[in-house]
């Protein structure tokens, strides 16, 4: 508890203590009358206050004003015990909001941690302390052992281990060697590091995910902005209506008592108290915001969570974010000499290339090509290479390379890309490079199909054989190749006219080409561990850790959080529905009133705080149609 909820905690106690002993003393009827009202003073002195001052500011119609109405009436009618109970429970009530509202805010706010104090930085041939917002991009930064990265950068000296946790939901340490890239907020924890800053700290990771968590719950879903219009209009009618229950039945009704009445129309006030709603609501949004943030998904708003709940169709970008966007040999596949040999050939006439495939050809090999045995080289854009290796002349490339250069007729080989190799006019074999599709690809579409996702699509620029080669290997339904950005756009637009009139699109992707249908479809996601700046931006879901499982965990966080605001909704408005009924026909007491009013909110907020605990529940996913969340 926060020093404030336990002030508020000890005033509850010593409200009730005197509460308990006016009851219990036999005492004279002034004695008893002071001890109430000291009792009342000290659970409700706050919540005059604030009706005092609201109303001071034109604000008039709030639970403040109607609790202080209620219970001053109690009083005045000499229902003492009635009165301060009301109040006692009212602030149990709102001790109860306040230790929810603290847990969820914890959970996103375990973020800020992130932050990191400082930098190291070299000044006057000494390291020194300075504001991370004030080194510049290109300087060195020192990173010592248990120390918060505090700038995006490449590694120049030093290895390590960090812990990414805070930023991807993963609790294994990560390797960081020379040449790697690392993200703010990660911590280090073993070796000392030099980094050479790529981003200013305004555009670093760390202060892309702040401005995120920061904005996140001032974008309202739909449901939440309805409770907020409902208590504008709702609170100042049922004032309305209990001055008029006070005032008209004794003026019509024969042998009716005005006392009587408005006792019925206090009891009516307290009850039509729209705690439950206004708080429990917004509280269960962001739970739900906290359970996603605490996987690593953050999610920028209630009206994003509310959409994805609604999800139908799924459309993903390849490279990157179902693939690893790296290419790296998949099989050597020799004709003419043994594969060391072919791979070897393959390293030493890609020398000079930077390519990503030569790269890929030059991991494998895994050796220093020994440049002496590597005569002249020439690139031929759109083949391959033509290269003299040990004085012999050598061609690797692609089929057209070895049809219309080297001369030689290629034999039937796999889908995919292929490196085909000739040596002195005859072919040697050929190596088959592919982009790495991620270890949870496969389960990702798996889980989005367990959910009830309707469709899975997969947009790709790459050529039609590598593309459907893809989606037949994790399952997905429909697939699209070949597409330039504006032509995603156009399928995009396509495929949102297939959802239904309350379903919602969602599309996944990691590149800066990917913005654009980012921001057109229903629900963009993003992949933020190594997805473009202008992808994060033009996103609503981030993934922090580049894992597209974690989207089918997304949409069952929202799908549960929008159930629980559903749950809250109907329990609220059903309960006080029933007992204000009963209240007007005399029929509930003001114990009924205490129930229907800090009974139901105590329930609701119990309830939503359900929320928070989504991400430890294993059995999460399961089919459900969209037109049942809206």
């Amino acid at each position: 508890m926060t020093k404030k909820q336990k002030k508020q905690l000890y005033k509850i106690l010593a409200a009730a203590a005197l509460y308990v002993l006016g009851i219990l003393l036999p005492a004279d009827e002034m004695i008893l009358i002071a001890v109430y009202l000291v009792s009342y003073l000290i659970a409700g002195g706050d919540v005059l206050l604030r009706a005092a001052g609201n109303i001071r500011r034109g604000q008039v119609f709030d639970e403040n004003f109607l609790m202080t109405i209620a219970t001053i009436g109690a009083l005045a009618l000499g229902e003492y015990r009635e009165g301060i109970a009301v109040m006692l429970f009212y602030q149990v009530g709102e001790l109860f909001q306040s230790v929810a509202v603290s847990k969820s805010r914890k959970s996103i706010a375990d973020l800020m941690d992130i932050r990191p104090d400082h930098a190291n930085i070299m000044r006057e041939e000494q390291w020194i302390e300075v504001d991370p917002e004030e080194v510049q991009v290109g300087e060195i930064i020192l990173i010592k052992p248990g120390e918060r990265v505090p700038l995006d950068g490449v590694i120049t000296e030093g290895n390590s281990t960090l812990d990414t946790s805070a930023l991807t939901g993963e609790s294994v340490p990560r390797e960081a060697l020379p040449g790697n890239e690392i993200f703010s907020g990660c911590i280090n924890l073993n070796g000392t590091l030099l980094m050479q800053v790529s981003k200013e700290f305004e555009q670093s990771t760390v202060a892309r995910i702040l401005d995120l968590v920061e904005n996140a719950s001032s974008k309202k879903a739909n449901m939440e902005s309805f409770i907020t219009r409902f208590a504008r209009y709702y609170t100042p009618a049922v004032v309305i209506v209990a001055a008029c229950l006070a005032v008209l039945p004794p003026l019509v009704i024969a042998g009716a008592q005005f006392s009587d009445w408005v006792y019925r129309a206090l009891t009516f006030l307290v009850i039509s108290c729209p705690c439950a709603l206004v708080i429990s609501i917004p509280l269960s949004f962001f739970g739900g915001l906290g359970g996603s943030s605490r996987q690593g998904v953050l999610v920028k708003g209630g009206n994003y969570l509310e959409a994805l709940a609604a999800a139908e169709i799924v459309v993903f970008d390849k490279t990157g974010t179902l693939t690893k966007g790296s290419f790296d040999v998949a099989e050597i596949v020799p004709a003419a000499m043994p594969a060391d040999q072919l791979l070897e050939l393959a390293a030493l006439g890609e020398s000079y290339s930077t390519h990503p495939i030569s790269q890929s050809l030059r991991r494998a090999y895994g050796k220093e090509p020994d440049l002496t045995r590597i005569g002249q080289v020439q690139e031929i854009p759109g083949y391959g290479i033509e290269a003299e290796i040990d004085g012999s002349t050598v061609y690797i490339g692609n089929h057209k390379l070895m049809e219309e250069k080297a001369g030689v007729r290629l034999p039937e080989g796999p889908v995919g890309t292929l490196v085909h190799v000739a040596k002195q006019g005859a072919y040697a074999g050929y190596i088959l490079i592919e982009d790495q599709i991620k270890e949870d690809a496969a389960a990702a579409i798996a889980g989005l199909k367990a959910c009830g996702i309707k469709k899975t699509v997969m947009l790709t620029g790459d050529n039609d054989v590598i593309g459907k080669k893809v989606a037949a290997q994790l399952g997905i339904g429909q697939v699209f190749t070949q597409l330039l950005p504006a032509d995603k756009v156009d399928k995009l637009e396509l495929l949102m006219a297939e959802k239904s009139p309350k379903g919602k699109l969602v599309f996944v992707g990691d590149g800066i080409n990917d913005a654009p249908v980012l921001a057109r479809a229903d629900v963009g996601v993003a992949m933020g561990a190594l997805g473009s700046d202008a992808a994060i931006e033009a996103a609503d879901v981030v993934i922090m850790n580049d894992e597209p499982s974690k989207l089918a965990a997304a949409i069952a966080v929202a799908r549960k959080t929008i159930g629980i605001a559903k749950q809250n909704t109907v329990f609220a408005l059903g309960v006080k529905g029933l007992v204000l009924i009963l209240g007007a026909m005399g029929m509930a007491s003001m114990w009924a009133a205490v129930f229907a009013d800090v009974g139901v909110s105590v329930l609701a907020i119990l309830n939503a705080m359900r929320a928070l605990s989504i991400a430890k529940e294993k059995t999460l996913i399961k089919p459900v149609a969209a037109d049942a969340l809206i």
